[in-house]
């Protein structure tokens, strides 16, 4: 079948990413081009020997040269196509997310086949992430799609707004900026704060000024594994950001809980969030620098908590950083080990991908072993399923998350 779109050859290398599932063409495995395009335009991609490999989004300024949308010779990329990909993303969400389906991820990038764009729902608002160039110009029809398919289930969304102030823009070459989305039936003049509750505990998401789109919703199920453990327990929650873990186990029946974050405006959202739900009273708010504290707390030996939760923001964002990023983990774990007394619980994770999961393993073991602790595995646990991961593509595999017990 003839194709119309220019053709993009690539190395054998290349050749075998594609087969075996992973949707991303480099710079450097392209080796020849017939045809003329423009910046964000559908190319076909072939093998030397001119076999079909699959068609995506091309953009010279990216690493990622072209990124495969589709893999079908037949497919045309019309609305049609985008509706059916649209649906098949928001359908499985509603399915496998139940009551959870108002405030979830709603499209995960390459997990959806919608490479670089991420949208969370916050009740009757989307944040949303546009990282690729090919999407950028697509994305007033996808929004729209994404609407249409909402109100035919009977989810009304009354704004849209777009956090497109992420560093991944400069690398497609595209400009950094956050505002509402302006479309007729869609308000812009909201004040960027909307309530959510999650496990049965509200909080207030600030998807203007918030980290990412707002809210980490990956950790929606670690959360309430946190809160089934904390029953009269003395509990530590560093990395705390706006006090999702330190309510969630203040909410489960802990005793008390001590909860750390270097930024003071976080802290102060977090201690809102306590007031919010009546949980202040449990709750004790410490702004300063994590590594400082636990320094200080294991340098005194202290013995105040028995259960110690460490959701550190990404320490490598990149393969070149991965050592000193597992240096960074160690530390932070050893120090809670040593704090810990026999029984007590350590939850740990990382959320980078480049972390891979026997890679943490490792700093782990060789945590204990300094710490001179043992640890009896309870959980191993990953990101939560509206964050779907493709075993094809293992940048999707991205969170580690394990509780002990220390014996």
């Amino acid at each position: 079948m003839s194709r119309e779109y220019p053709v993009f050859t690539v190395t054998p290398k290349a050749e075998k990413s594609l087969r075996a599932g992973h949707p991303w063409v480099f710079g450097d495995e392209v080796t020849n081009i017939s045809g003329t395009y423009a910046q964000g335009d559908l190319v076909d991609v072939k093998s030397v020997k001119g076999a079909y490999l699959g068609t995506g989004l091309v953009n010279d300024k990216s690493k990622i040269r072209v990124r495969i949308i589709s893999t079908n010779a037949n497919d045309r990329f019309d609305r049609a196509f985008w509706m059916r990909r649209v649906q098949y993303a928001i359908e499985y969400r509603r399915h496998v997310m139940g009551e959870d389906f108002k405030c979830c991820r709603l499209i995960f990038g390459e997990s959806d086949q919608f490479p670089g764009l991420v949208v969370d729902r916050f009740g009757d608002v989307l944040s949303i992430q546009t990282m690729s160039l090919g999407i950028e110009l697509r994305k007033s029809m996808i929004f729209e799609l994404i609407l249409e398919t909402l109100e035919k289930m009977g989810e009304k969304i009354s704004a849209i707004y777009e956090r497109c102030d992420v560093g991944t823009r400069a690398l497609e070459g595209l400009e950094q900026y956050k505002d509402f989305y302006h479309a007729e039936g869609l308000r812009d003049d909201l004040n960027g704060h909307v309530e959510i509750v999650e496990n049965g505990i509200s909080f207030d998401v600030n998807y203007i000024d918030g980290q990412k789109t707002g809210y980490f919703l990956d950790q929606k199920y670690n959360r309430r594994a946190v809160m089934t453990l904390a029953r009269g327990r003395r509990v530590l929650d560093c990395f705390t950001h706006t006090g999702s873990f330190a309510l969630h186990a203040a909410k489960g029946g802990a005793e008390k809980v001590t909860a750390v974050d270097i930024s003071a405006l976080a802290i102060e959202q977090a201690r809102a969030n306590a007031e919010r739900n009546g949980l202040e009273a449990k709750l004790e708010f410490v702004t300063a620098d994590v590594f400082d504290y636990l320094t200080c707390c294991a340098a005194e030996r202290s013995k105040s908590f028995d259960f110690i939760i460490l959701d550190p923001p990404a320490f490598t964002k990149s393969h070149s950083t991965v050592r000193s990023a597992y240096h960074g983990y160690k530390e932070i774990n050893m120090k809670a080990m040593r704090m810990l007394p026999r029984g007590g619980y350590l939850a740990t994770c990382s959320c980078s991908h480049f972390m891979k999961d026997e890679l943490f393993q490792e700093m782990l073991l060789d945590a204990s072993r300094e710490a001179g602790v043992m640890l009896r595995q309870i959980e191993a646990r990953q990101q939560s399923c509206d964050h779907p991961i493709l075993l094809q593509v293992p940048e999707t595999n991205y969170l580690k998350f394990y509780i002990f017990q220390v014996v």
